[in-house]
């Protein structure tokens, strides 16, 4: 059993921890306002550029003449698969949710003879895929420096995937990352960028003829492109609010059961101490009635 002066420094050590937790729940809390106000700012734009870029498709006549971003080179071989996750943890199973993701989606892929790489954008998706894809990472893209990201940032990891789709090195790319739907809930998504994801207009919708100006060519050359960042810094600002989220229900729970386990020490702290008392006070009151 163990002594009155072990348990004091446990429950010392304890309630150490739930203040830690309790100021991490309230900083998480602090700036998950302003992370989900981004990533709901973003959400408007990329899913407007989504909807012109499926009515540019739709106008092409040829879709062999369709840029190779759009259309892809007509090949399924080797995929890119771009997981964003948080560059921190001790926030519950956010990043380990997107990495599961990933890990399931390079499994099925590998398991149908095709050649996976990774891009890796967060230092804890690495730490997790390395274990089991080592061979199969070509980058690591590090942000742990940067206080607000921004889009410069994304369109430095769209130019990494624009520069190795024009070098040949993969012919299909998906992005991996976390969307914020609320403080309980983050939803794992996969969003293929390369060739792009045009929604499917459903049967029945009114359709809108637009006139382009320029041509649909010289816009689709210079969508395209913009597209492959916009998502990224999508997928980096809904990371950013669910990371916060998570953070902020994991340092709950870890509050709570953090002062439940002060109570529960509490309670054998002062049974062990009356105890204590109690055989003392026998051992007096035999030793008295001895004499």
């Amino acid at each position: 059993m163990a002594s009155l002066k072990d348990l004091r420094n446990r429950i010392a050590s304890v309630k150490a921890t739930q203040k830690i937790t309790k100021a991490m729940q309230m900083v998480a809390a602090a700036k998950l306002r302003r992370a989900q106000m981004a990533a709901e700012a973003a959400r408007p734009y990329a899913e407007r550029i989504d909807s012109v870029l499926a009515n540019l498709a739709g106008s092409i006549a040829d879709p062999r003449q369709a840029p190779p971003l759009l259309a892809g080179n007509g090949k399924d071989q080797t995929h890119l698969l771009v997981v964003c996750t948080g560059e921190r943890g001790l926030c519950g199973a956010f990043n380990t949710s997107i990495a599961r993701l990933a890990r399931e989606h390079t499994t099925a892929l590998m398991a149908q003879g095709k050649t996976v790489k990774i891009l890796c954008v967060g230092r804890k998706g690495y730490d997790v895929l390395k274990r089991q894809f080592e061979k199969q990472i070509i980058e690591l893209v590090d942000f742990r420096s940067v206080r607000q990201l921004g889009f410069e940032h994304a369109d430095q990891v769209g130019a990494k995937v624009r520069k190795l789709y024009a070098e040949g090195e993969f012919d299909v790319c998906t992005l991996f990352y976390s969307t914020f739907k609320s403080v309980i809930s983050q939803i794992p998504t996969a969003k293929r960028l390369i060739p792009a994801e045009v929604p499917v207009v459903q049967e029945g919708a009114q359709k809108v003829a637009y006139e382009y100006e320029p041509d649909e060519g010289a816009i689709l050359a210079d969508l395209l492109p913009r597209n492959i960042s916009v998502q990224v810094l999508r997928a980096l600002l809904e990371n950013n609010a669910s990371f916060y989220g998570s953070q902020m229900s994991a340092m709950d729970n870890a509050t709570r059961n953090a002062g439940e386990m002060i109570k529960k020490q509490t309670i054998t702290y002062n049974r062990t101490r009356q105890a204590m008392i109690t055989k003392e006070l026998i051992e007096i009151i035999s030793g008295a009635e001895a004499l």
